[in-house]
């Protein structure tokens, strides 16, 4: 009888966020619910909509607190703005993690940001007598050293606090192995190395899936930025049972053999992800292949649109970039991408709903990755996801990326814009039935999806450190 009537272990999962820009920590409050059978409270800041399956599980309960905006003293004082947020935010994470919430038996933070988070989480484990978790996603203080400088007073007192706090939780988890090591040394931190993996919702589309998810974003897809360009001039339309890259004749959906080549990039417009790298390779691309081609700038473009259209194939097809994902930089480079003119290229920045974005990675032919890790310790998830869509990789290269990314197996490493147009010039040659190499690496991204999912690595590496912190 006491072992029916006894209370069902809770976790609280935090996040000084927007939930729905957090797929780790989306991932964790799933397998907290399902695999470890806990209820779980999540914390969070608001914004967009996590995936269904996390707003319609009746295990979870998502808590949504108020992102703080202090504008008009960031105008005086910009040092006295992160001050005051940060007190406010403090404040803010007590009163929802002691008061808004029931007592959990663990908590479970992403870090970063870690000021005033792990604070505050400390404090409220103290005073609720739960344990106390961090999944370190990558430092803080070298975030904040992008735009500061890591010699930056403040930037040192951020690292003091972030290491100091860091280390007086009852278990970690991290992203990398070379993570692992630094904790370990550096910090005095005892981690578990929890990969990122992509759940069972990220998996090759169907061509069903496919034809159904062109449709839905046909207007977008063909509305160019600026200038007319070549994908703007395809007629599409539910009706019409057509799109850019897929016919439904009588019921059976086709993929047009001169569709463009879709090559999707996910970016947070940050300074860590340089995108100027992208759009270079794009033009580079563009003017590589009219120089193969022996075409000159007379050419009218237009004529050649209708003639692609129309069913002419070229031995490089029209690249179509889908960039998706927010962020403070993403004007700026919109108003650059308005600004091109280009024959075989064609641009669009999206932010998809949680249950198309999947969709798109299984739809694309190469996905694009420009994270270099402001520690040199962390590793992209978008090149995760697309890894369980079975989508091979273009990926910025830095120190640990090879932890991920295995070269001419399931993708390939850049440095510099004309090396990333070098590897689209060498991929989609003969697109898309001559082109090998592109097709050798889906081959190796397909093992990596199959080899993999994130409900199996959370088993065996987080569920027995949850089970041992909370006893």
């Amino acid at each position: 009888m006491a072992e029916a009537t006894e209370r069902r272990k809770r976790a609280a999962v935090v996040v000084l966020g927007d939930i729905g820009r957090s797929p780790r920590m989306q991932y964790h409050s799933l397998s907290l619910a399902n695999q470890a059978s806990m209820e779980v409270d999540i914390v969070a800041n608001g914004g967009s909509d996590p995936h269904l399956s996390l707003r319609e599980n009746p295990s979870i309960h998502i808590h949504e607190m108020k992102t703080v905006q202090l504008t008009g003293i960031s105008k005086i004082s910009g040092a006295l703005a992160l001050l005051l947020k940060a007190v406010v935010q403090f404040i803010l994470l007590v009163w929802f993690l002691c008061f808004k919430i029931p007592r959990p038996d663990v908590f479970v933070v992403q870090n970063p940001p870690s000021v005033p988070t792990l604070a505050a989480v400390k404090l409220a484990s103290w005073l609720r007598g739960a344990k106390f978790i961090v999944d370190w996603h990558n430092f803080g203080y070298t975030l904040l050293g992008l735009s500061h400088g890591r010699s930056h007073i403040i930037v040192k007192i951020y690292f003091w606090f972030e290491k100091h706090f860091g280390r007086m939780a009852d278990g970690a988890f991290c992203v990398t192995k070379a993570m692992q090591h630094e904790l370990a040394q550096n910090w005095g931190i005892r981690a578990t190395v929890l990969y990122d993996q992509s759940p069972d919702f990220f998996h090759p589309a169907s061509l069903m899936e496919k034809h159904g998810l062109f449709s839905r974003l046909g207007n977008s897809i063909c509305s160019a930025m600026g200038n007319a360009d070549c994908i703007s001039v395809e007629e599409v339309g539910e009706h019409m049972n057509t799109t850019a890259f897929t016919s439904n004749i009588d019921g059976e959906v086709f993929l047009k053999p001169n569709r463009p080549a879709l090559v999707v990039s996910s970016t947070s417009w940050t300074p860590d992800e340089d995108f100027s790298i992208l759009l270079e390779a794009a033009l580079m691309y563009d003017r590589r292949v009219a120089a193969a081609l022996g075409e000159d700038d007379s050419m009218d473009e237009e004529q050649l649109w209708i003639d692609i259209k129309n069913g002419k194939q070229f031995v490089y097809p029209r690249l179509l970039f889908i960039i998706t994902g927010k962020g403070p930089d993403r004007k700026k480079y919109e108003d650059q991408i308005k600004r091109l003119k280009l024959r075989r290229v064609a641009l669009r920045t999206m932010w998809l709903a949680s249950e198309d974005y999947p969709l798109l990675l299984g739809s694309a032919d190469l996905g694009v990755s420009l994270h270099t890790s402001s520690s040199g310790l962390d590793l992209p998830m978008k090149v995760v996801d697309m890894f369980g869509c079975g989508l091979p990789v273009c990926a910025a290269s830095f120190s640990c990326i090879e932890e991920l990314v295995k070269v001419n197996k399931n993708g390939l490493l850049f440095s510099t814009s004309s090396e990333l147009a070098d590897e689209l010039m060498m991929l989609f040659k003969g697109f898309p039935e001559e082109c090998n190499a592109l097709k050798s690496l889906k081959e190796g991204a397909m093992k990596s999806a199959s080899s993999s999912k994130w409900s199996t690595e959370w088993e065996t590496n987080a569920l027995p450190l949850v089970n041992q912190v909370i006893g």
